[in-house]
């Protein structure tokens, strides 16, 4: 049981891709965003996004949620191609 109880602490943070809050997006590393906007974009599309294309997702939800957002916005609010 307690071998059980100490690997929960050890799990990773699980990368919800639009569903990541601006709270978290604006705490996050530059790798850490782009992973996020990468699963937003393939959830949406159901294929790779170019590196053009992630990259502005990327700018667009960090102005987003400097600006409009609040920090319960998630990131896919963002206005976004």
């Amino acid at each position: 049981m307690a071998a059980a109880i100490s690997l929960a602490g050890c799990s990773s943070v699980i990368n919800q891709g639009g569903d990541t809050t601006c709270k978290e997006y604006l705490t996050q590393d530059e790798a850490t965003q782009n992973e996020a906007v990468i699963k937003m974009l393939k959830d949406e599309n159901q294929q790779d996004p170019s590196g053009l294309q992630s990259t502005a997702a990327r700018n667009s939800a960090l102005a987003y949620c400097k600006t409009l957002g609040n920090e319960n916005s998630k990131i896919k609010e963002a206005p976004h191609l």
